[in-house]
C-alpha cells in the first residue's frame, strides 16, 4: 500500500483543500498517504450540504435507507481482510485486531439495518378508553460524528449507522492519524449509493472537530475519545438549547482479582485486559487489583506474561503487540512510566523502552513500547493509580478484607468506564454488579471485547452517553408522545374537567 492523495467527500463530490498532512504507518514509519486538513470552510460545506439532503432523506422510509447500509455491510464481509490489514498498517494493531475491527464494523451495521424492519415506537395505554397512545421518534437532523483512530472503521459506524437509519444526515470528522482508513469507508458509502449530502467527511485535526461542534446548525453531536475534549464538547453543547452530545470517554480501568478467583483464568483476563492494542484501547485496564490471599501467586504469573508477550510485526500472527499510534503517544507513555517511578512504586516489569533485538528487522522508524508493570499499595495521593496512560502501563495493588473493599478501590478514580471481576463465588460477583461505578461491567471475562448490541459508555467522567447500539437512537431521535382521540367528546385525564363554564351559566 503506498502513498496516495485524497479528498473531503462534501455534497457527493471530492474536495481538495489548500493544506495538507500526511498519515504514517506507526510501525515503521512509512508514510501512506497525503490528506487535506479541513477548515471552518469546509466544515460549513459540509454542514450545508447534510442540512440540505435532510428532508429527501428523512422521506424515505426505514427500510429503504436501510436497504444502503445493507450494501455497505456485504462489502465490509467481503473485504474483511483487505480493510483489516489497512487498519493494522494505518493503526498498528496486529492483524487480528485489525480484522476484528472489520467484523465490528459490519455488526454494528447490521443491528440498524435488521432493526429498520422491527417494530418501532411504544404504545402507551391511556386511562381514557376512547384515546389511543402512543410514541414516535423522528430524526433530529445534521448529526456530527468525531471519532478516534483505535477503532478507526468500526467506531465510526457505530455513529453513523444508527443516525442514517433513523433519517438523519452526518458530517464525520475521522480522527487524524487514521485518514485512509476514513477514505475507505467514504469509498464505501459511495458504492452503497448514499444519496449526495446524506454522508460528508471532513479530514482534520482538533480544529476541525471544534468548527463541527460549534456549528450553529448541527442537532447531535456524537464523540468518542479522550475525557478532557469530551468533556469540553459536552459543556459546550449542553449550554445550546436544543442541542445535544453524547460523549464515550476514557477511563482509568481496573480487573478485580478475589481470594475466590481461578487463577489459570485470572492471569490471561488481566494480560488481555491490559496488553491487547498495547494498551490503546478506551477499556484497557491499567489496575489490577488484587486480594492478599492470592496476590504472591497472581503476581509471579503475570509479571512472568508480561515479561514474554510477544511484541513485533502487526502484520505477524505470532504478534500480540504492535506499536503505539505516534512519537506523541511513546513519549506520553513513557513520561506516566517516569511518573511511577517518581512516586515510588517497586517496579516489577519495564520494557518501556526495548532492546534493538526486540523491534522487528525493518521496523525501526516506528514507535515501539512493552509492558511496563509495578505494584504499590493503594495511596489516594499517587498519580500514577488514578490518572489516565493509554498504554501498556499497569499496576499491580493488593488489598485485605471482603469484595467491598475490592470495590470500594475500583470506584476510586474520577473515571467509570469497564471493569471486571474474577470470582467464582457469586455473592461476590454480583455485589460487584451492582455497586461497581461503571457503564462496562464484566464477570470472569477482560474487560475488553463489548458487542455492539449492547450500550457502550461510562459514568463520571468516562461519559454522558452511550453512542453504540439500541442507546444511541435516544441521541439522534426526537420522541413525540402522540395522543389521538377516537369518541366525538373530549375527555381528560386525571378527572380534569372538559366542561366549558360561562358567566351566562
Amino acid at each position: 500500500m503506498g502513498m496516495s492523495a485524497t479528498g473531503h467527500y462534501i455534497g457527493g463530490e471530492w474536495i481538495e483543500g489548500a493544506e495538507t498532512f500526511e498519515s504514517h504507518n506507526p510501525a515503521t514509519g512509512e508514510p501512506l498517504g497525503t490528506f487535506p486538513r479541513g477548515t471552518e470552510t469546509d466544515v460549513a460545506a459540509a454542514v450545508e450540504a447534510a442540512g440540505s439532503a435532510f428532508e429527501g432523506w428523512r422521506k424515505l422510509s426505514y427500510i429503504d435507507r436501510a436497504e444502503h447500509l445493507w450494501d455497505v455491510y456485504t462489502e465490509l464481509k467481503n473485504r474483511t481482510d483487505e480493510l483489516g490489514e489497512l487498519v493494522t498498517r494505518e493503526c498498528g494493531k496486529e492483524i487480528n485486531e485489525g480484522r476484528a475491527d472489520i467484523v465490528e464494523a459490519a455488526h454494528m451495521v447490521e443491528w440498524p439495518a435488521g432493526n429498520a424492519r422491527h417494530p418501532h415506537g411504544d404504545v402507551v395505554p391511556s386511562e381514557i378508553a376512547a384515546k389511543d397512545s402512543y410514541m414516535r421518534r423522528k430524526p433530529r437532523g445534521v448529526v456530527g460524528c468525531i471519532t478516534p483512530w483505535n477503532f478507526p472503521i468500526a467506531i465510526p459506524f457505530w455513529h453513523m449507522a444508527v443516525a442514517l437509519v433513523e433519517g438523519n444526515t452526518v458530517v464525520w470528522k475521522p480522527a487524524e492519524q487514521t485518514p485512509k482508513c476514513a477514505h475507505a469507508i467514504a469509498e464505501l458509502m459511495i458504492d452503497a449509493g448514499i444519496p449526495d449530502g446524506v454522508f460528508n467527511m471532513v479530514q482534520g485535526y482538533g480544529d476541525t472537530g471544534a468548527a463541527l461542534v460549534d456549528h450553529e446548525t448541527v442537532d447531535t453531536v456524537l464523540f468518542t475519545g479522550s475525557a478532557e475534549v469530551g468533556q469540553g464538547i459536552a459543556s459546550k453543547v449542553g449550554g445550546t438549547p436544543g442541542k445535544l452530545a453524547a460523549c464515550e470517554m476514557g477511563g482509568k480501568n481496573a480487573v478485580v482479582v478475589t481470594e475466590h478467583a481461578d487463577l489459570d483464568l485470572a492471569v490471561p483476563a488481566a494480560v488481555l485486559s491490559a496488553f491487547k492494542t498495547t494498551g490503546q484501547r478506551c477499556v484497557s485496564a491499567e489496575r489490577v487489583i488484587v486480594h492478599a490471599d492470592v496476590y504472591d501467586e497472581f503476581k509471579r504469573r503475570f509479571v512472568e506474561a508480561a515479561a514474554i508477550v510477544a511484541i513485533g510485526d502487526p502484520l505477524d500472527g505470532d504478534t500480540f503487540m504492535g506499536p503505539l499510534i505516534e512519537a506523541d503517544q511513546r513519549e506520553r507513555v513513557l513520561g506516566h512510566n517516569d511518573l511511577a517511578r517518581e512516586e515510588g512504586v517497586e517496579v516489577l516489569v519495564d520494557r518501556g523502552e526495548l532492546d534493538d533485538d526486540e523491534i522487528p528487522e525493518g521496523h525501526e522508524g516506528g514507535h515501539w513500547t512493552g509492558p511496563f508493570v509495578y505494584e504499590t499499595a493503594y495511596d489516594p495521593d499517587l498519580r500514577c493509580i488514578h490518572e489516565e496512560v493509554f498504554g501498556p502501563h499497569v499496576a499491580l495493588i493488593p488489598y485485605e478484607g471482603g469484595v467491598e473493599r475490592a470495590v470500594e478501590l475500583q470506584n476510586s478514580t474520577p473515571y467509570g468506564l469497564a471493569g471486571s471481576i474474577i470470582s467464582e463465588d457469586y455473592r461476590q460477583l454480583n455485589y460487584y454488579r451492582d455497586h461497581a461505578e461503571l457503564g462496562l461491567a464484566y464477570g470472569n471475562l477482560p474487560c475488553i471485547g463489548a458487542e455492539v448490541q449492547l450500550p457502550f459508555g461510562g459514568v463520571k467522567k468516562s461519559g454522558n452517553g452511550y453512542p453504540s447500539a439500541r442507546e444511541i437512537i435516544e441521541a439522534v431521535t426526537e420522541r413525540t408522545a402522540w395522543t389521538l382521540n377516537n369518541s366525538p367528546d373530549i375527555e381528560l385525564a386525571q378527572g380534569l374537567s372538559a366542561e366549558l363554564k360561562t358567566d351566562d351559566q
